[in-house]
């Protein structure tokens, strides 16, 4: 089957042209996916999970601060060598519910996102953006899951990944699957 990535991308508002790359008292969070298989679940069904504790730590940035500010997600799948987009975290952690779409049944509990940016941005593009947050100032490129990125260097890889023209993504490889509308879990 055949479909248009563009169409889907623009029905979808993935990859918008306008977009503020220097929002206010935002959150910035590197997610680590263990699969490509769950970041398209997460696009498809509009939700994330992590760890106990990575869903600790994002539940309670996103308790401080969503008031005042976004809380953005830059995702990444161990061993792909690049990052594959940006999502916002629009809900606090429903500890009470899980989802069974995971690739493994060990994920507890479950937060809604809105994808924003969905394309395949090289490790090599972001490398030189240290994390003045970390003991070894280590490249943002070798976070661990849920690693939060300091401000000035999260608007620097919101800013890249935002205007970097890339010619593959995970809508290419999962297009057709993705809904036009919102799911509901």
């Amino acid at each position: 089957m055949s479909f248009d990535v563009q169409k889907l991308v623009e029905e979808k508002g993935y990859n918008p042209k306008n977009f503020d790359l220097k929002p206010p008292r935002a959150r910035f969070f590197v997610i680590k996916s263990y699969t490509e298989e769950d970041v398209h679940k997460s696009l498809k069904y509009e939700i994330w999970a992590s760890t106990d504790l990575g869903n600790k730590r994002l539940d309670r940035a996103f308790k401080e601060s969503n008031a005042n500010g976004p809380i953005y997600l830059f995702f990444s799948v161990n061993g792909s060598g690049h990052f594959c987009g940006i999502a916002q975290m629009l809900t606090e952690v429903d500890y009470h519910t899980s989802s069974t779409v995971w690739a493994q049944d060990k994920w507890k509990g479950v937060f809604k996102v809105k994808w924003l940016f969905v394309k395949d941005v090289p490790l090599s593009a972001l490398r030189h953006i240290k994390l003045e947050n970390t003991a070894e100032k280590k490249a943002v490129t070798s976070s661990r899951d849920t690693q939060e990125v300091l401000y000035d260097a999260g608007l620097e890889v919101l800013r890249i990944i935002a205007t970097y023209h890339s010619n593959t993504s995970l809508v290419q490889d999962y297009g057709p699957s993705l809904p036009t509308s919102p799911i509901s879990f």
